[in-house]
């Protein structure tokens, strides 16, 4: 469903949420070293969590005293980092008391760090010595400054599952919205000393949303828009693939393993979306990780036509990506999370004929369970 709804991109910590709930905005894009010209992979998000218990100082909850005093997180978590060689993941923490958006746009500003719907801004730093001194903080050590435009050019909308309805009765333990499956971004991001260029045609950006009281394990995410056919050595310049999920809570009770799929080839959006039950949508996936290749298979049906996907991901490009739940729990350990992933789609309509088999790159990736399930 590509269907734009910027109303999803709002604050949605409010009622019960301000009190037990996260909301981030997530941007992912590859940038062009200015000396070099080499490409990296680089992650921004802005995250909140737990308004109403704002203090003065941010309240972390892995720290040992918090832990003891019974006190859940409350901050604004500046977290950005880089996949591949290098990988890191930094954050840097502000009070919630530091942290303003109004209410009815996309408008983020905490400190030296900014958000709107067409640009961002900010800078995060944590030193070696800080990095070490403070595990709480979940992060490496890394040096990071941000001037980038954004224009989300297509839309995963994942239909009434995060109606307004649904969001005032938080039906469900973490939503989901992508207003930029496809997102051009345009600018620079200075990694430790080193600029990156931000061009449009070749950022192969992306962009979303999640908030909720909790996580979701397994937890799946695969997205890409540097797509080219294989059979006509075409690169698709109006298409983007989009999957998330994993197990769903839905007014508590667990629904077994569901993703939610959309595949915009050329114009039109093949979706395959588990709440649409009337499109008689079917989905099997796993992940197997590897020593040195962590790969996915994705498979997905609905009434007019079907998928198979196969993707790999270099395990030492790869992060375990580090957040803490609304309560104040760790439960992911092992998420593994990265941003050049490729693999190739096969798309089919439903009596057989091949649509297009396309490869897909610069593919961002993610999976993981809770400390002591396996499955």
């Amino acid at each position: 469903m590509n269907k734009s709804d910027l109303t999803r991109d709002y604050n949605m910590l409010k009622g019960p949420l301000a009190s037990l709930g996260y909301d981030w905005w997530w941007h992912s894009l590859t940038g062009y070293n200015r000396k070099t010209g080499e490409a990296r992979q680089f992650f921004i998000e802005y995250f909140i969590c737990n308004p109403a218990l704002a203090e003065d100082e941010p309240t972390l909850g892995q720290l040992p005293a918090n832990k003891q005093a019974g006190k859940k997180p409350s901050y604004f978590m500046m977290k950005v980092g880089a996949w591949g060689k290098d990988k890191k993941q930094v954050h840097i923490f502000y009070s919630m008391k530091d942290f303003h958006c109004p209410d009815n746009e996309l408008n983020i500003t905490v400190g030296p760090c900014s958000l709107t719907e067409t640009h961002m801004k900010g800078v995060c730093k944590v030193t070696e010595q800080e990095a070490r001194d403070h595990p709480e903080y979940m992060c490496d050590a890394g040096d990071f400054k941000w001037d980038i435009e954004i224009d989300k050019q297509i839309s995963f909308n994942v239909g009434y599952g995060a109606n307004a309805l649904f969001r005032k009765l938080n039906a469900f333990n973490m939503f989901w919205h992508a207003e930029g499956i496809k997102t051009m971004y345009k600018g620079t991001i200075e990694c430790d000393g080193e600029i990156y260029d931000i061009i449009p045609e070749k950022s192969y950006g992306y962009s979303d949303k999640n908030w909720g009281k909790d996580f979701t394990s397994p937890w799946l995410w695969i997205s890409s828009c540097n797509i080219t056919s294989l059979i006509s050595g075409k690169k698709l310049e109006n298409s983007a693939f989009e999957a998330g999920g994993g197990k769903p809570i839905a007014f508590g009770i667990k629904i077994p393993r569901k993703l939610l799929i959309g595949f915009y080839y050329e114009g039109k959006m093949y979706e395959y979306n588990f709440a649409r039950f009337w499109n008689n949508v079917k989905i099997d996936f796993d992940f197997e990780e590897g020593d040195e290749l962590n790969t996915w298979h994705v498979n997905a049906s609905n009434w007019n036509s079907r998928m198979e996907l196969v993707l790999y991901c270099k395990t030492d490009e790869m992060l375990h990506i580090n957040y803490e739940a609304p309560d104040g729990a760790k439960n992911h350990n092992r998420l593994w999370n990265g941003g050049n992933g490729y693999g190739e789609i096969k798309l089919f309509k439903k009596n057989g004929e091949l649509i297009d088999h396309v490869k897909i790159e610069n593919t961002g990736c993610e999976f993981g369970l809770y400390d002591g399930e396996t499955e």
